[in-house]
């Protein structure tokens, strides 16, 4: 379900404190809307367990967060050696 628009688009208070006071930001709310303060700005998102780098263009201005940083891998399968005998 999404947000009703009565309520306007999500973002979180913490960025109008920091954003004035640095270049960089560590974001921990991946459901917060990028808005269009942060334009050329570098912003670290946190995954769950790393904070990964993402530039902000004018492309990603309007979309979340969370849609540019996955907080998933791909199973890496790993292949058993032969043993000699």
């Amino acid at each position: 379900m999404s947000r009703s628009n009565w309520k306007g688009n999500y973002l979180d208070t913490i960025f109008l404190k920091r954003i004035f006071n640095k270049k960089t930001l560590y974001i921990w709310s991946r459901s917060s809307i990028i808005p269009n303060l942060l334009l050329g700005f570098t912003v670290f998102v946190y995954n769950g367990k790393l904070f990964k780098k993402l530039q902000i263009t004018r492309e990603k201005i309007g979309f979340k967060f969370g849609l540019f940083v996955k907080t998933r891998t791909k199973p890496s399968i790993k292949k058993q050696k032969k043993s000699k005998k």
